[in-house]
């Protein structure tokens, strides 16, 4: 029987080594819920075994959250002082290592409170500072998750915190013997795919199933990539630990059709069921959902770009995390168990040579910027992916959940 003290540090070993590749000297953010405070300073032992220079650990709380939203000045929604945004800037100009730990501690906490204002909440100069730094691949970061008794109450009904970890150690790969080994044979095999579909140059993906007859649109200078990720400097990082896609930019002008998210999606703490939209021109004319349909007109009304495609992604059944058969209510997991897309920003660097830091050539090149990435899962073996040639030949991308071209 592993120990949770045992758990923890073979975990966060795996984090800094696989995730980060946190290299000697250089200094690691954390930023955690205080439920995850365990494997926050696991994380900084193994960050600092391996060289760290200093661990800043950043807590966040829920429940102060819920005050805000329940209680707070409307004026307040949003806002976030000025030192947390300085702390993301000194991190981006210092080439520091950035891990972020999920895995709601509580995922009825927003629960009965109005879901326009939860998605308010958000401290948007903190999340345009997150995805510039994203963007100008200026810092190595990854997000890793933590069972909570929260978050395996929600899953199981009861708080068995044993089975949650036994699914999670089994998605990151912890399972096997040299787990390290075991993703560098992971990723080999999803950048052979990203290739082969790179080498296709497609100009569309299409997506067809119960709901969803939905074209979208590439940008025929983009490359489809792992989730392998390598900074101005050369440092190369997962910034998902586990991932299991393969994805790309998408032209943000071209996407027609309708599409059915095929799995519940959590967007502020709040459940969104059934979301359902309507594209047209590359942009969003109509969103419904059966539940959470506040929370996202809310998140698309941030910006121009909310409304638009910012990711295509694809998935196949050989995915750990969908084998797992687990709706785990967290994007981090449950993004990697299936195809999705991605409503919002739109990640520069799958484009050789593109201007990270001039949002408006961005736009010009057709890449999406916004202060918003929101995921939703719309693959499984009811939908169909093909990948549209120039001519408009259609090709078997992923079809009854398996993946059909040769890599």
């Amino acid at each position: 029987m592993v120990s949770t003290v045992e758990r923890l540090n073979r975990y966060a070993k795996l984090a800094v080594e696989v995730g980060v590749c946190l290299r000697p000297g250089q200094d690691l953010l954390v930023e955690a819920a205080v439920e995850h405070a365990p494997l926050a300073r696991s994380v900084a032992r193994a960050a600092y075994a391996a060289g760290a220079r200093y661990v800043d650990v950043l807590y966040n709380d829920q429940q102060i959250l819920r005050a805000q939203v329940e209680f707070g000045a409307d004026e307040g929604l949003g806002w976030a002082p000025p030192w947390q945004v300085k702390r993301l800037e000194e991190g981006r100009r210092r080439h520091m290592c950035r891990m972020l730990i999920v895995g709601d501690p509580d995922p009825n906490a927003m629960a009965g409170l109005d879901g326009g204002r939860v998605a308010r909440a958000d401290a948007i100069d903190v999340r345009r500072e997150h995805l510039r730094g994203i963007n100008e691949r200026a810092v190595a970061w990854s997000i890793i998750a933590c069972p909570t008794e929260g978050w395996a109450e929600a899953l199981f009904g009861e708080p068995d915190v044993d089975r949650l970890w036994g699914l999670i150690e089994r998605a990151v790969r912890l399972d096997e013997p040299d787990p390290v080994a075991a993703w560098q044979e992971h990723m080999a095999r999803l950048e052979a795919r990203a290739r082969a579909i790179t080498e296709r140059h497609f100009d569309a993906i299409r997506f067809r199933g119960p709901g969803t007859d939905l074209t979208v649109g590439l940008l025929q200078a983009a490359r489809w990539g792992a989730a392998v990720f390598e900074t101005e400097w050369g440092q190369k990082h997962l910034p998902n630990l586990p991932t299991e896609e393969i994805g790309t930019v998408p032209d943000l002008r071209r996407a027609d059709g309708v599409v059915r998210a095929t799995r519940p999606l959590y967007a502020g703490g709040v459940e969104v069921r059934d979301l359902t939209l309507r594209v047209a021109g590359g942009r969003v004319a109509e969103a419904s959902a059966s539940a959470g349909e506040k929370t996202i007109h809310q998140l698309m009304s941030r910006d121009e770009g909310a409304t638009r495609f910012g990711e295509v992604a694809l998935v196949d059944a050989t995915s750990r995390v969908g084998r797992l058969n687990t709706l785990f209510r967290t994007t981090l997991l449950d993004e990697n168990a299936t195809c999705h897309l991605a409503l919002g920003n739109g990640a520069p660097f799958a484009v050789e040579n593109a201007p990270a830091n001039d949002p408006v050539a961005l736009r010009e090149i057709g890449i999406n910027q916004s202060s918003i990435h929101l995921d939703f899962m719309v693959g499984g073996p009811e939908v169909e992916v093909d990948g549209i040639e120039p001519g408009g030949i259609a090709v078997p991308l992923v079809h009854g959940d398996e993946w059909q071209l040769d890599a």
